[in-house]
């Protein structure tokens, strides 16, 4: 059930782009805000179970949801409702529209829209003279958006994936509030918060390393996964961020690419190769598998 509901929510995704807007959820950002200033004032512990009380508050409303509809009508209700809380949770932003558009602006040299859609993708603004690596956060960006989503759906359901959608955004508005970037200097709220996120991304992070691995590039992606070390210095990219961005660039035949916007093509080539001939014929196969056994 959780699989087709899946297909059908990753296919209907690419007609709702009008809808997009509504996944950035705007309207929690004031309530955030206000828990995190309470927070300031508590250690990491306290954060941690403070973040968990919130994460629980938010996606209760769901899980009720889910287990009133389950088993009735012969579980068309809680399929429908399981697709419509997919298509909110994927994103906020849609990863390829916004390479898309960031290559567009490249060509056009539109210098603000580059600066406006390096920060989305960077999750901080780029330094004066900084070439962001955008391919890298593309890699890192697919399992905060996509990836880690399907994985949560797929094991838990509606209520997983969005368990997961509350957590990223969470780390993302505590990003943009504190506006820090060295890991050092992050409030004990904000390490609570990135490391309750990585608990939750760190399966399907390394799902998703070998689903770049099979995809790509298999020779060239095994070495740079087994010898990286990331710096773990920075609140984004991360330690996982990092290496995704590692295994990925390693993992993408852009040999023949030059320039940030031909790796960044090439980096959404990849991430929709790894979603669509890895992680859904893989997910398919263990369905028919449950179904048989």
């Amino acid at each position: 059930m959780n699989f087709l509901a899946l297909m059908i929510g990753l296919a209907v995704e690419r007609l709702l782009t009008h809808l997009f807007h509504l996944r950035e959820f705007n309207w929690l950002n004031p309530l955030f805000d206000a828990v995190f200033a309470r927070l300031d004032k508590l250690g990491r512990a306290g954060s941690v179970v403070v973040t968990v009380l919130l994460v629980i508050l938010l996606t209760a409303p769901v899980a009720a949801a889910e287990l009133a509809l389950a088993d009735r009508l012969v579980y068309v209700p809680v399929f429908v409702f399981s697709v419509v809380v997919l298509l909110f949770c994927l994103g906020p932003r849609d990863l390829v529209e916004e390479v898309d558009d960031y290559r567009a602006a490249i060509e056009a040299d539109d210098r603000e829209e580059i600066a406006e859609l390096a920060t989305q993708l960077l999750e901080r603004e780029p330094e004066p003279g900084e070439t962001p690596d955008i391919e890298g956060a593309v890699y890192a960006q697919a399992n905060n958006r996509i990836f880690g989503v399907v994985f949560w759906f797929v094991v838990l359901g509606a209520t997983g994936a969005w368990v997961f959608r509350v957590l990223d955004l969470l780390r993302r508005r505590a990003i943009h509030r504190t506006g820090i970037v060295a890991l050092a200097d992050a409030p004990a709220y904000l390490q609570a918060i990135l490391q309750l996120h990585y608990l939750l991304a760190w399966i399907p992070a390394r799902l998703l390393l070998v689903g770049y691995t099979l995809a790509g590039n298999y020779d060239t992606a095994m070495p740079a996964w087994r010898s990286y070390r990331p710096p773990a210095d920075k609140v984004f990219p991360g330690d996982d961020d990092l290496l995704l961005g590692a295994v990925g660039s390693a993992a993408a035949s852009h040999r023949e690419q030059s320039g940030v916007s031909g790796r960044a093509r090439v980096a959404v080539s990849l991430v929709t190769r790894t979603l669509w001939m890895i992680w859904c014929p893989a997910l398919a196969l263990l369905t028919l598998y449950d179904w048989i056994g």
